[in-house]
């Protein structure tokens, strides 16, 4: 048997869960079992009693706010041992089209994707600023460079992830799962796909990005950490070109002046920008050297992910025993 899980991350969404439920299915072509989880991120008004009278069949509740990077993962690991075999993430706002479920798990059915973003109409939503889209588009793009991938949506949090996708995911941010799941992804190797989809009207401003600026400012910080977690040795060897590459042209500059090939007084020293030059170097060359120690390191990750994978596996083998978790 097939088993879908449609997973809620929610904070405070009282007025509008209930709409958002009563849009998901409850059968699909092709899955034997769907069922409902919401995760409550420490909320302080009805959100549970209002998931238990729609018929949640899963429920993760936080006694305080933890954040969505680890409300996902935590509705992550209840599907994985409530055996799941596709888990579906969307917003409690009702922002996506869940007649799109469908389209969204069908490249996963079909074994040609471990993990299926949705790509939103970004330039159509009429609720999104022009400077938005732009930020989007851009913060899309920097998410493709990094994670090797062709995601146009990187932020959309309408995804879908196959068993085996959803027990190798690792969220280290506390911030968002977004960008991080899709750059992690890309340097893991796995099968990362995209598909259309239609976004209903927007019935709340958005609780993740409170300002442009603070939410530019934590992207940049997100993709930064995974790059360098994940490619160690090509980002500081990266970084500490920058410095390396100043430092010698100052040291060529240093040189021609010293030798008289330019410039009308060859016997001066110019001692001042031979030391910065030799600072620059240095510099440079203490980066590669913790890109080469960073490298190493990251030998041990992958083999403590090994590890994590296999016990992951043996304890998401069986069904959970309860329907619903209280977390600290």
């Amino acid at each position: 048997m097939k088993k879908l899980i449609i997973q809620i991350p929610c904070y405070n969404e009282e007025a509008t869960l209930g709409l958002t439920l009563s849009q998901l299915p409850r059968h699909l072509p092709e899955v034997d079992v769907v069922e409902w989880l919401i995760i409550d991120d420490g909320s302080r008004d009805r959100t549970v009693e209002v998931a238990q009278a729609c018929g949640v069949d899963h429920i993760v509740s936080f006694r305080r706010n933890q954040g969505l990077a680890k409300g996902f993962m935590a509705g992550i690991e209840l599907a994985l041992k409530a055996g799941a075999d596709i888990i579906v993430n969307t917003d409690a706002d009702n922002q996506y089209c869940a007649d799109d479920i469908p389209k969204l798990i069908q490249p996963i059915i079909e074994g040609s994707a471990d993990i299926v973003v949705g790509a939103r109409p970004i330039q159509e939503i009429k609720d999104f600023s022009p400077v938005k889209k732009f930020l989007q588009k851009l913060g899309s793009w920097v998410v493709r460079v990094a994670s090797k991938t062709n995601i146009p949506d990187a932020p959309s949090g309408f995804r879908a992830f196959s068993r085996e996708a959803a027990l190798q995911l690792n969220v280290f941010n506390e911030y968002t799962y977004t960008l991080e799941t899709i750059i992690q992804a890309g340097q893991k190797g796995m099968a990362i796909a995209y598909v259309a989809i239609r976004t209903n009207g927007y019935l709340r401003p958005s609780r993740l990005v409170k300002s442009i600026p603070a939410y530019i400012q934590r992207s940049i910080i997100t993709i930064v950490r995974i790059f360098m977690t994940y490619r160690p040795l090509q980002f500081f060897m990266l970084l500490g070109s920058i410095p390396f590459s100043a430092g010698s042209l100052l040291c060529l500059r240093w040189l021609i002046l010293f030798w008289g090939i330019i410039g009308d007084n060859p016997a001066k020293p110019r001692v001042p920008s031979l030391i910065l030059a030799a600072i620059l170097i240095l510099i440079g060359i203490q980066l590669w050297i913790f890109g080469l120690v960073a490298d190493l390191m990251s030998v041990n990750r992958k083999l403590l992910e090994d590890v994590q994978l296999r016990l992951r596996r043996q304890e998401c083998n069986g069904k959970s025993e309860t329907n619903t978790k209280v977390l600290n």
